[in-house]
């Protein structure tokens, strides 16, 4: 669990990261606040203002230190993700973007995806190159059962078959903890 002031820190990190971005600079400094050193990775969820989806992306391996990885996740979030391609974030709408940071345990590979328990794990599905994964909050905020999320996720975000999750794919769980607006 991170400190209060380490989860500022870490919104901190992403706002700044947002701002350099769209303004093409590369300097970059973190609050002095240290970071935990043992996490798995983080994911940037960016939200418009009443709540619109505007941007995520992740890693689930650090890209170098929290700071580092948040930072460079961040960026990513707002110009990387092919969703939003034909439609970026402006420069006017960024400071009331509300930012949400997903600071990842390592997944972990189960052979009781249906085990799951809705809310606390994320999931990653694998089979051959297709793959997908989808937050823990995802399931909470569509009210989906543990079958429901494993069934969407091979659909929505690996492009398998609605059941793959239950013999050929592999299934990786994991837990976050998450950094939100309202830290």
């Amino acid at each position: 669990m991170m400190t209060p002031g380490q989860r500022k820190a870490v919104l901190r990190i992403a706002r700044a990261a947002l701002r350099r971005e769209m303004k093409s600079e590369s300097s970059r400094q973190y609050p002095g606040t240290p970071l935990p050193g043992d996490f798995g990775g983080c994911f940037v969820t960016l939200r418009s203002a009443n709540g619109r989806l505007r941007g995520c992306m992740g890693s689930f391996k650090p890209l170098g230190t929290m700071a580092e990885t948040v930072d460079r996740v961040a960026r990513m979030s707002l110009t990387e993700d092919s969703r939003f391609k034909d439609h970026r974030i402006a420069p006017n709408e960024l400071d009331g973007l509300l930012i949400e940071v997903s600071v990842l345990e390592e997944p972990q590979v189960t052979d009781n995806p249906a085990g799951l328990r809705v809310g606390r794990h994320g999931i990653l599905i694998k089979q051959g190159k297709q793959q997908g994964c989808l937050l823990p909050q995802v399931a909470v905020e569509r009210g989906w059962s543990a079958e429901e999320f494993l069934s969407q996720c091979c659909v929505l975000k690996a492009g398998l078959p609605k059941d793959a999750w239950r013999n050929e794919a592999e299934v990786y769980l994991f837990k976050t903890e998450i950094v939100g607006h309202e830290d």
